[in-house]
């Protein structure tokens, strides 16, 4: 592990280890007790489903990275599903280290440039932020025209509305401090204006992927496969959010206010979760290896907030906890059996995986430099 990634990763976990510790401070009467019964009580069966989900998400990952290839390198996308499921095990074994894993891994076995499968990882992402967008967009419309429940998009709009509205309020006492954080970055640039320049050529990098990305969409056609593709995927994953979350059915648990209720979570649907969804992808940008980190204490953290923690959810700290490491391990973690099988089979060394295509990245941001 290179110097750079452990400053990062001492980082991380600092940050992580400040989250944990306020979060679990805010758990003064945590029972654990009724965590270990909430997870003993899931139904096997929407587990499983939720695990076919998501590698029926994995299959449409692989049809998706094929159709970008189609003008440059055609094939078929049963050989890049092995690539897809063994670097989505990286990434879950060795986070960001194993971040590159897909794109490394499919350039080896078609015979292509790193460059320009980084071009194709980039691009994906474009599509999965804005198939995910869309989807958030399309049921706020329905919300909005009465034709699904309008709840939580209403207490969305009135968390922004408050945030807005406190942070008018405080923005004139605080002009000094707000100059005095100017003062302070255009300091530090100039103190740090060489080691900035290499994350501005990283920029510079991902910038021209994505240019050459795009170029890979040879005609309209191509353009609306991957797009519906990409929704499809993504339906499918919120549909294995859907089937965890469904997993607990109704249990009995004590209400923010004391009382006894019972949590259905059989009631939770689509809007539901692209609320959590959305949590979740946020808080990824701070994790660990082994896809512990941010995502799993957001998705905790909403579940217990005021938008599940009422009726007819009444999500405890309990069952929001034992809900998010249920998530984790369904959607990020189960690929990890199956990913180490076809490693072997596709002779792959998940360490020098990592750490060949982190090289990789590494000798583009370089090149892109000169």
């Amino acid at each position: 592990m290179k110097k750079k990634q452990i400053v990062s990763l001492i980082v991380i976990t600092v940050i992580l280890a400040v989250l944990v510790y306020l979060q679990f401070r805010s758990w003064q009467s945590f029972d654990w007790a009724k965590f270990r019964l909430y997870t003993r009580g899931v139904s096997l069966w929407h587990i499983g489903a939720g695990i076919g989900l998501i590698y029926c998400g994995y299959i449409l990952r692989a049809i998706r990275w094929s159709i970008f290839l189609r003008p440059t390198a055609p094939t078929s996308f049963p050989r890049l599903i092995a690539p897809q499921v063994i670097g989505f095990s990286a990434l879950g074994l060795f986070g960001r280290a194993g971040e590159f894993a897909r794109p490394y891994l499919i350039a080896r076995k078609q015979n292509l440039t790193f460059t320009s499968q980084l071009a194709v990882w980039t691009v994906e992402r474009f599509f999965d932020l804005g198939a995910v967008a869309l989807m958030m967009l399309t049921l706020a419309g329905m919300a909005m025209a009465g034709l699904v429940d309008s709840n939580k998009v209403t207490l969305l709009k009135e968390d922004v509305h408050r945030g807005l509205a406190s942070l008018a309020a405080s923005g004139g006492h605080k002009l000094l401090l707000l100059a005095g954080c100017v003062v302070a970055l255009a300091f530090l640039y100039l103190l740090l204006r060489k080691a900035s320049g290499r994350l501005a050529h990283g920029i510079l990098a991902n910038l021209a992927a994505f240019k050459e990305g795009f170029n890979t969409i040879h005609d309209f056609r191509s353009l609306l496969q991957i797009i519906v593709v990409s929704l499809v995927m993504w339906l499918m994953i919120a549909g294995a959010y859907i089937q965890v979350l469904h997993a607990y059915g109704s249990v009995a648990v004590t209400a923010a206010d004391g009382s006894q209720q019972f949590a259905n979570l059989g009631t939770m649907q689509l809007g539901d979760v692209l609320i959590i969804m959305g949590c979740s992808m946020a808080g990824s940008v701070i994790q660990l290896p082994g896809g512990v980190g941010g995502s799993q204490l957001a998705v905790i953290g909403i579940l217990q907030s005021h938008f599940f923690n009422g009726a007819p959810t009444y999500i405890s700290p309990e069952l929001a906890v034992s809900c998010g490491i249920m998530l984790w391990l369904v959607t990020f973690m189960s690929v990890i059996p199956t990913g180490l099988v076809l490693a072997r089979f596709e002779k792959v060394s998940f360490l020098r995986l990592s750490e060949q295509s982190t090289q990789e990245e590494e000798d583009l941001e370089t090149e892109t430099a000169k």
